[in-house]
């Protein structure tokens, strides 16, 4: 039994890898980041929690930056604290994530940080280390796997690229396999090794076989121009929380292939065809229904927002303000206390409009949403009855709003 810690142990690399060692008889510590921190402990912090583990596996990462932490500070700077900290605390080896692709001088920001960090490895005597460079991981809870599950489930599945880019997806099954395999290896750990499938495949084929997997039947391409797929990631990236940035799609097109010989070699045998290792874990409902809501989710955080938004812009005076004062006079309100309804109703709908698009604790945000409607409706109580009978119920239309803030609430949780 090997003593070990995975860094970005609650990832979802990191969950995959912590159950197949768990089951190989492994004594695993998988911290979460409030428990083993990258970016804000220090290395004499870092090197008191890895006392007394025989192996390290770094699998933290980012392909957006988060929460305060940056690729820089996660992939490179975050990587050469760990790696002194494990000299300091005596860790005999060290298994880093990176990815293919990695290189100080990349295409893109992901590949440059991950580059910086495998260039901490290299300069790192007295620990035996391996870097494992995985292309597109495939598996439940993955981030590659919801955005093309996501494609796939479209009624038209949208066509990336000319035909589509080349990948060479894995399956993090033989991931986590291989890297049973390099704790119990005897011996030295081979510097590097490129995890990927046995064979290139194109994001049209990745996103056949996931619809496939869903069962679903198969449906017609719908080209998608490239500045079109630009605009979304754009898009996506500002208002975080999009379905894809810039730099998944910078590198799903620059391409992500290798040879699969010397993974196999390690392995003990080949890595396993993408719909033969998705056939071992069929599809549920519960992953046709999240594949289905995963572009749903911005878009339904969006518009909340932008009715919110909207909401206080017109009670701050685009929507005249006389009208405004005659509503809040049926039920009551008039001179300063109907002001200081008017205005500062408005200013709580902006604020939390603007969170919410920003998404800022969007669950609290939510929460003080259904509050306000609940308020307004109480108040509204008040009005004359044709506001709750009219064709367009326009005050019945708060409890459409409010089951739709409580599934944004759900999705965001």
């Amino acid at each position: 039994m090997t003593a070990i810690l995975i860094v970005g142990g609650r990832g979802f690399i990191g969950r995959h890898l912590h159950a197949a060692l768990d089951a190989a008889g492994h004594r695993v510590t998988a911290p979460g980041r409030t428990g083993f921190d990258l970016v804000r402990d220090d290395e004499p912090t870092l090197a008191a929690k890895l006392a007394g583990q025989a192996v390290v596996i770094n699998a933290a990462g980012l392909v957006q930056g988060h929460a305060g932490n940056s690729m820089e500070a996660v992939h490179a700077e975050g990587t050469e604290r760990l790696v002194r900290a494990c000299r300091a605390a005596g860790v005999p080896r060290l298994i880093h994530l990176s990815a293919l692709g990695a290189a100080p001088d990349g295409p893109t920001r992901y590949q440059r940080t991950k580059g910086r960090g495998e260039a901490a490895l290299a300069s790192s005597p007295g620990i035996d280390c391996c870097v494992l460079r995985p292309s597109v991981v495939i598996g439940r809870g993955g981030a590659s796997t919801a955005l093309f599950s996501a494609l796939a489930a479209l009624p038209l599945a949208p066509r990336i690229g000319p035909g589509g880019w080349t990948v060479q997806p894995v399956h993090v099954d033989d991931l986590a396999a291989l890297v049973v395999r390099l704790v119990s290896l005897d011996g030295p750990l081979p510097r590097r090794i490129d995890v990927v499938g046995p064979e290139p495949m194109t994001t049209d084929a990745l996103t056949m076989t996931l619809r496939m997997w869903l069962g679903l039947p198969p449906r017609r391409w719908l080209p998608v121009p490239e500045p079109l797929l630009g605009a979304v990631a754009t898009i996506g990236e500002r208002l975080r929380g999009g379905p894809v940035n810039r730099e998944t799609l910078a590198m799903l097109k620059a391409g992500n292939t290798a040879d699969p010989a010397p993974f196999a070699a390690v392995l003990g045998r080949a890595p396993q065809a993408l719909s033969d290792a998705l056939a071992r874990h069929p599809a549920s409902d519960a992953d046709r229904l999240h594949a289905r809501l995963y572009a749903l989710r911005p878009v339904l955080r969006w518009s909340l927002a932008l009715l919110w938004i909207v909401t206080g812009l017109l009670s701050f005076g685009l929507h005249p303000l006389a009208d405004s004062h005659r509503l809040l006079a049926s039920v009551g309100l008039q001179g300063p206390l109907a002001d200081l309804a008017l205005f500062g109703g408005a200013g709580l709908d902006l604020t939390l409009g603007l969170l919410l698009l920003a998404r800022w604790r969007p669950v609290a945000v939510g929460g003080a949403m259904l509050a306000s409607v609940a308020a307004f409706t109480i108040i509204a109580a008040g009005l004359p009855l044709d506001h709750w009978t009219h064709p367009f119920a326009p005050l019945l239309k708060n409890l459409p709003i409010a089951a739709a803030t409580l599934a944004m609430m759900a999705m965001e949780a």
